[in-house]
């Protein structure tokens, strides 16, 4: 097989279409798509499915690519290991990210004075992204996980927290069990607007009043504080403020669900050395993160 080939094969996969690997690798789209057609009719079967969109893997350029796609980084390493250090590392990370997961840049921000060579990619999505065809590196992933091919690293968990201005309580009062939040114009967080969002508050379940729904935790921050509604918000966003008694944490005795947080990634045999660099990292970071999801 066509080491070469199976090289830009491999960075057709990563970069999600001929045209991005094409500009990645410098050199020619047509020189590419040549050299990946000539590996498919010397495999005998097709790698790729080409669209407008893109380049989407069939079942056998997923195979292909779970072995190659090994090696391919594994001689990658032994490169870098020759021409450099960890303290040295240059080339791309490709993360995806929770939306409005502030405590991760943060990080991030540290990582890249610890390593200034790394260029780092970030997908900031609500949706549950596809490794291969997506072109991530390590997601960090808020729920369940349902890859069963990745590996799930285990960061933190942490629960939303539900939260009113003092402006909103001197006109309501402050709820003393969770049925009362009927009375309250609540916003709510949803990623569709056909489904009804219900919060679960300590085994109790109730359907808020929602004026508004959203799938952005800024907004919903923002509404709060000028004392519009009653909303749930993630630890690190409410903290600063219910710190100031700008907004007031409601029902503590009926806490929301725990959501737990994980990093997302292939099997240790596919990892370059940026990405186990960028996994330790996030481990020696970790207490930095607990700490910003403490109310």
């Amino acid at each position: 097989m066509d080491l070469n080939a199976t090289r830009m094969f491999v960075a057709v996969v990563q970069a999600g279409s001929l045209s991005a690997a094409a500009t990645r690798l410098g050199i020619p789209l047509p020189t590419l798509s040549r050299r990946i057609r000539a590996l498919e009719r010397q495999l005998k079967v097709q790698l790729l499915e080409r669209s407008a969109r893109g380049a989407k893997l069939t079942d056998a350029g997923k195979r292909l690519y779970e072995h190659a796609g090994r090696g391919i980084e594994t001689l990658a390493d032994a490169e870098l290991a020759v021409v450099s250090d960890q303290a040295h590392l240059k080339g791309r990370l490709r993360v995806s990210l929770p939306q409005t997961f502030e405590p991760w840049w943060d990080l991030l921000a540290a990582f890249q004075r610890r390593y200034p060579d790394i260029q780092i990619h970030v997908y900031s999505t609500e949706r549950r992204v596809d490794l291969v065809e997506d072109g991530i590196d390590v997601v960090l992933r808020v729920g369940a996980i349902v890859h069963e091919a990745m590996v799930a690293r285990h960061v933190l968990s942490y629960r939303n927290v539900l939260v009113a201005s003092p402006l909103l309580l001197e006109r309501f009062g402050v709820p003393a069990q969770p049925d009362a939040l009927h009375r309250y114009p609540c916003a709510v967080w949803a990623s569709r607007i056909d489904v009804p969002v219900r919060w679960d508050l300590g085994g109790h379940v109730i359907e808020p009043k929602a004026v508004l729904s959203t799938n952005d935790y800024h907004h919903l921050c923002r509404r709060a504080l000028g004392g519009d509604v009653v909303t749930e918000l993630p630890p690190f966003l409410a903290a600063g403020a219910i710190r100031e008694n700008r907004l007031v944490p409601l029902l503590p005795q009926y806490p929301l669900p725990e959501w737990s947080i994980n990093l997302l990634y292939p099997p240790h045999r596919h990892q370059s050395t940026i990405v186990r660099t960028y996994l330790d990292f996030c481990q020696s970071y970790l207490p930095k993160i607990i700490q910003a999801c403490k109310t």
